[in-house]
């Protein structure tokens, strides 16, 4: 946009930038338009919802956003990805927005009293990302143990770091990670980037880069499975059509997305 504009188009300006202030402040820098459909083209009259949801959903909501819209022409899907811990943050402070996703029941919990009863609409479980080849040759959980190998693992406050401390206690084994993230995402972009050897991350967030690292899988007997709850907020000003969508993620429209994104059935 120009910089150099008439006094009226400023006016103009302030007023739109207003009246669009309940939607940003729930999305911050994070917010993502469902397939990019909404902005400045979408409906008159048409419903918007904030979907706040965990990292480790981003390209899965981000297709299955796309999907529901098409099939749902009167609602535009506006999507906050980050740790869950950083979601029931803003929830808890009180930031406009209609949906909740978290990783993990742990996170909603701290929220019930700000939310509808959660449905879980997917699992999902541990593997060790490696670098592209995995040049070290890591093969197992003990491998992460070693003094010249860079891992990195998602802070302990967010669903994947707990569950990450989880496994390798149950193990026995003591990592001493070259960084704690706030999100799994984070986590997967320091082993693309070759800032770490290795991480752990969502089998999912693994099949999202698999041209840039390689996937260790983990056992299950040593693994951790990951619940993802879905839930309305109670000051979302579009109830009905909020728990239309939270509805909809349980669908066989909706599962088929997720399954194909890696995401186990609930």
């Amino acid at each position: 946009m120009s910089r150099t504009l008439g006094l009226g188009t400023l006016r103009l300006g302030a007023v739109g930038t207003a009246l669009l202030l309940p939607l940003t402040a729930a999305c911050g820098g994070s917010g993502d338009g469902a397939g990019n459909s909404g902005g400045s083209g979408a409906a008159s009259g048409s419903t918007r919802l904030t979907v706040l949801a965990a990292a480790s959903l981003t390209d899965a909501f981000r297709t299955a956003g796309a999907a529901y819209e098409k099939s749902h022409p009167g609602t535009r899907l506006t999507f906050s990805f980050a740790g869950s811990q950083e979601l029931v943050a803003q929830v808890s402070q009180g930031s406009p927005a209609d949906v909740l996703v978290t990783a993990d029941t742990t996170s909603m919990d701290k929220v019930k009293g700000d939310t509808g009863t959660p449905s879980v609409i997917a699992g999902n479980r541990l593997v060790i990302a490696t670098g592209e080849g995995n040049p070290l040759k890591i093969d197992e959980l003990k491998d992460l143990a070693d003094a010249g190998v860079k891992v990195v693992l998602a802070a302990p406050e967010v669903p994947a770091g707990k569950y990450s401390k989880q496994i390798l206690d149950r193990q026995r084994l003591t990592v001493k990670p070259v960084s704690q993230e706030p999100n799994v995402r984070a986590v997967l972009s320091k082993v693309e980037l070759g800032e770490a050897d290795a991480g752990l991350v969502y089998r999912t967030d693994a099949e999202s880069a698999a041209d840039k690292v390689d996937a260790v899988d983990i056992p299950d007997a040593q693994n951790a499975v990951a619940r993802y709850p879905a839930a309305t907020l109670k000051d979302s000003r579009h109830a009905e059509a909020a728990a239309a969508f939270v509805a909809w993620l349980s669908s066989p429209e909706a599962q088929k997305i997720l399954r194909e994104a890696g995401f186990q059935q609930p």
